[in-house]
């Protein structure tokens, strides 16, 4: 499994140069390029996810895996939770599918 310990790796993920994409479309699958995960999604407008598929369920919260801390407790993600205008949420994910509002997702390694 990769990493980001690699300090330019790092400072690219960081500052988006190794990708991103833009989403304004509801119910449209966005995947990443192989080798790569979405390391970073930005909410543009009030957000609500259909699918945000973490690489690994037990690490990363999603719509598929509950992890708010190591003996998963947290709840899924829903398309009733409204992520607001403005904030970036940091993990590991593989394919986002939003149900309303606009993202910026910021490609990472894998």
């Amino acid at each position: 499994m990769s990493n980001l310990s690699n300090t330019a790796t790092a400072n690219q993920a960081i500052f988006g140069q190794l990708g991103s994409c833009f989403l304004d479309t509801a119910n449209q699958d966005i995947t990443c390029p192989s080798g790569y995960a979405f390391v970073a999604v930005t909410c543009l407008l009030d957000t609500t996810f259909n699918q945000l598929e973490a690489v690994n369920n037990d690490l990363i919260f999603g719509t598929d895996g509950i992890a708010d801390d190591y003996d998963a407790t947290g709840n899924n993600v829903n398309n009733v939770n409204t992520f607001p205008k403005g904030i970036t949420i940091y993990g590991k994910w593989d394919t986002i599918d939003i149900a309303s509002g606009a993202i910026i997702a910021y490609y990472g390694p894998a």
